[in-house]
């Protein structure tokens, strides 16, 4: 079986607070209807939570912090699985039920094997 990240992107928003509630339940759901294929799930806080690292020049160079997110944006990366699959298109078939893709954009990309 290969191994696909699905990249949730959504508004940004504090998944805890009570009105995201109902939403956060789809989330849930679909937890427990995949969880035979779900390797590892996470929920991002807000990207004002973000530290952004640069370093600058080459490798060893100063290192420069800036707090917030990257860009501003209608979506954010809000969350991943990481969900096994037997090809693309079935992965794809399971990231189509996540709630992220009925609102926003679910991406979903091959993950390579260490070697």
């Amino acid at each position: 079986m290969a191994q696909y990240l699905a990249l949730t992107y959504t508004a940004d928003v504090d998944w805890w607070a009570p009105e995201q509630a109902d939403e956060l339940a789809e989330y849930r759901k679909f937890g427990v209807d995949f969880a035979d294929s779900i390797k590892a799930s996470a929920v991002l806080h807000p990207t004002q939570t973000a530290t952004v690292v640069r370093v600058e020049g080459a490798r060893g160079g100063k290192v420069v912090t800036t707090d917030g997110p990257y860009a501003e944006t209608k979506e954010a990366l809000t969350g991943y699985y990481l969900i096994e699959a037997e090809n693309l298109d079935e992965a794809v078939a399971i990231a189509a039920q996540i709630p992220a893709a009925w609102g926003g954009a679910v991406e979903v990309r091959p993950v390579i094997a260490a070697k």
